[in-house]
């Protein structure tokens, strides 16, 4: 017992230390982000309040959250905000789904990337407002073509980077692997998709941030309803402070869904030992 009781004592000020260092590093991970923001919209609001540039083109950043404070007291912000959230899941699901599939077939097989990937590669340079045209006139101007820009939008930065990681596996790891008689689905799932599974988070990210980049533009086909619909209306009506109003929920709401993706992506890679990790 009383080794016991001296061994508790001789560990105690490392569990606090730990305990301390810890919580040191919490505060610092939810301080650090906020500093730069603060700072300019410090310095934004003295711009504002010292007349430095006319108030009809920038408003003040009291002004703009007003106007956020009042959509969301009237129920307008999590109305249009709820419905360009769907628009925006429905596109990225879709396109990300479409991307898994063909980055998991071109990276695997060569026969299948040389007849795909060209292919992709060209449609990938047309550029995105070029497809609104024919996406109204096969969809109309109803939600399928606002879900298809979006969903196009999303797919191409999963299905490069899947692509990359697959084809980008160490060929020593796949011929330790098949020295241990691993082939087919066993070589896959031990080798090429823990590989992968880096290049498919950063690439599910940055089709999360061109989804919602992309719904401003969708919300412009004959829309009625969501956050790029109160943008333009802001903007058709000369009120600037709904316009960055409406760009500062944007920024909100594609942030928060990019930590969800990124705290998905630190909960499966947490077996990688990089500097991310520490």
């Amino acid at each position: 017992m009383a080794e016991l009781i001296l061994k508790w004592l001789r560990t105690e000020p490392m569990d606090v230390g730990v305990q301390h260092q810890h919580k040191l590093l919490v505060g610092r991970q939810f301080v650090l982000p906020l500093i730069v923001p603060v700072v300019i919209l410090a310095v934004w609001q003295i711009i504002g309040q010292l007349a430095l540039v006319d108030p009809t083109l920038l408003p003040t950043p009291t002004q703009v959250l007003g106007e956020i404070y009042d959509m969301a007291l009237s129920g307008k912000l999590a109305e249009n905000l709820s419905i360009s959230a769907q628009r925006v899941l429905l596109g990225f699901a879709a396109g990300v789904s479409v991307a898994i599939v063909l980055g998991a077939l071109t990276g695997y097989s060569a026969r299948w990337r040389a007849l795909l990937d060209p292919l992709l590669q060209a449609l990938r340079t047309i550029p995105g407002l070029a497809w609104i045209p024919l996406f109204i006139l096969w969809l109309g101007i109803d939600e399928g073509s606002k879900v298809a820009l979006i969903a196009k939008a999303a797919f191409f930065p999963t299905y490069l980077n899947f692509m990359s990681g697959i084809v980008r596996a160490d060929r020593k790891l796949i011929e330790v692997g098949q020295v241990y008689r691993l082939k087919g689905r066993l070589l896959v799932q031990r080798i090429l998709l823990p590989n992968a599974l880096p290049f498919l988070f950063v690439g599910l990210r940055q089709s999360m941030g061109v989804a919602w980049m992309v719904v401003v533009a969708a919300e412009l086909l004959g829309a009625s309803s969501g956050i790029g619909y109160v943008l333009l209306d802001g903007e058709m009506t000369g009120r600037p402070h709904v316009v960055m109003a409406c760009m500062i929920v944007f920024a909100l709401a594609g942030k928060t869904t990019d930590w969800v993706l990124e705290c998905v992506a630190r909960r499966i890679l947490r077996w990688q030992d990089t500097l991310a990790q520490d």
